[in-house]
């Protein structure tokens, strides 16, 4: 919505420029006829004051280390609800009743499998090849299989889409994993949870029983559930992107998948854990604190501070407190990298200079510890980052306005007809709260108008 103008001046043109404000968080300035009026751009390299889009869905204050998905408070979803709940949060703009839930549950644990022909394609790699390698050509393959949901324009289709990457994820993610440690796929299975269906594919084998550990596996959960969105950064930018050009949903998918890849952004857990590697013993941490510390020396500590929370990261807390939760179940007290870790996060919460520059431990540092800890090699720690944020790189049917193929936004459907095409399925009765939050601090109908916000580059089954 308008709320007031800004007066802009250039020389001797005077220029009135709408200034807009969402529901929470800062206005913004509508500069989209700067341009015409005046043949001038503006120069914001990686949109650190520029918002990219109008959002109903994720809200961030780096400053007071808040996020919000659709306005629940990051901490009450993972506290209170699990990783499918989410999505189903994330997709459909209200958490859902039990029946709703059990539907959603239902669709996606039947699209689990992928087609029996893509299992070749593994074969084409080496057995040393990068997971996440793997996962940006497989993902990519899907749109050679599933051509019955590649129409973006049809809200049906992109429903029909989202539910089968939500789905097939994590499946992929697995195949990738137990071809690079040369064992046999392990097929879903229904009776399984999501995390639990996920974990008995990764670590099962044909020859003995495998029994999921809950803690394990709530742990898991959580992780998803605190990667699943984060505003409009690099991966999500790049699948609008790509999206905007018309491109099959699948191959775009791909290319987020592959934005996901970097250090500074997916990767950013497994920088953490390389870090502690070269650290590799607690006698040698003084040495690189000091070298932290020194501003000629290029070390940087990695999964420390954060470029967006100014305060304390919000998901670092949940994570830290599932992570030692992890570290008990499992009664892991030898590991020389986890004594690095817990060394390090002790100096970070009690060392002035760590404090004062807010470097606290981060929710890839703790992230990365859990699941290492969980049996996780550290190359497969960017592919779980991309089976969670799956769910917010499906968002294709938000053109990028002046892309080269404008008109086709003109008859897209708006991305509420997603949530609408299957009206049977949506109770009357509204969203069930969630369980022991009922209204404690919850900001909830945030979502009701847009929050602008910037591209953050931080840096049957079928």
């Amino acid at each position: 919505m308008t709320a007031h103008s800004m007066t802009l001046k250039i020389d001797d043109k005077v220029l009135d420029l709408p200034v807009r404000a969402g529901t929470i968080g800062p206005a913004v300035v509508d500069i989209g006829k700067l341009y015409s009026s005046t043949g001038m751009f503006t120069y914001d390299p990686g949109f650190t004051s520029t918002a990219a889009c109008e959002s109903k869905i994720t809200y961030i204050d780096g400053d007071e280390g808040v996020l919000l998905y659709r306005g629940y408070p990051i901490e009450q979803l993972a506290e209170h609800g699990d990783f499918l709940e989410s999505c189903y949060l994330l997709l459909y703009g209200e958490l859902p009743t039990a029946a709703q839930k059990s539907d959603f549950v239902h669709r996606v644990t039947r699209h689990t499998m992928v087609h029996e022909q893509m299992a070749r394609f593994f074969q084409g790699f080496r057995r040393d090849a990068h997971p996440m390698a793997v996962m940006v050509a497989s993902v990519g393959a899907m749109s050679a299989f599933y051509h019955d949901s590649t129409d973006i324009s049809d809200p049906y289709q992109r429903m029909v889409a989202s539910i089968r990457m939500i789905a097939k994820m994590p499946t992929l993610a697995a195949m990738a994993y137990k071809y690079s440690i040369g064992q046999p796929f392990v097929y879903p299975q229904n009776s399984l949870d999501y995390t639990s269906n996920f974990l008995r594919m990764c670590f099962s084998v044909p020859c003995e029983e495998y029994k999921v550990n809950p803690v394990l596996s709530r742990a898991l959960d959580r992780i998803f559930i605190l990667h699943a969105d984060h505003e409009q950064n690099a991966s999500t930018s790049t699948v609008r992107l790509a999206g905007s050009s018309g491109a099959n949903p699948f191959a775009c998918i791909a290319a987020g998948v592959a934005c996901l890849w970097g250090p500074a952004h997916g990767g950013a857990n497994e920088a953490a854990l390389q870090m502690l590697q070269e650290i590799g013993h607690v006698d040698n941490i003084p040495k690189y604190i000091a070298k932290a510390k020194d501003k000629n020396d290029p070390f940087r500590l990695m999964g420390f501070g954060h470029r967006v929370y100014k305060n304390y990261d919000p998901r670092a807390k949940i994570m830290q407190k599932t992570c030692h939760e992890v570290l008990a179940e499992l009664g892991i007290k030898d590991d020389p990298l986890l004594d690095v870790a817990v060394e390090l996060e002790r100096i970070a919460l009690s060392d002035s200079y760590f404090i004062e520059k807010k470097l606290y431990p981060n929710i890839d540092f703790y992230s990365g510890i859990t699941l290492k800890a969980m049996g996780f090699p550290t190359d497969m720690f960017t592919v779980l980052f991309a089976l969670a944020r799956t769910v917010a790189h499906r968002g294709l049917d938000r053109p990028v306005e002046g892309n080269d193929r404008g008109s086709v936004a003109a008859h897209r459907s708006p991305a509420s007809d997603l949530y609408r095409c299957a009206p049977a399925r949506l109770h009357p009765g509204g969203p069930a709260p969630l369980s022991g939050s009922a209204g404690s601090g919850t900001t909830k109908g945030a979502e009701r108008r847009p929050s602008y916000f910037g591209s953050r580059f931080d840096g049957t089954q079928q």
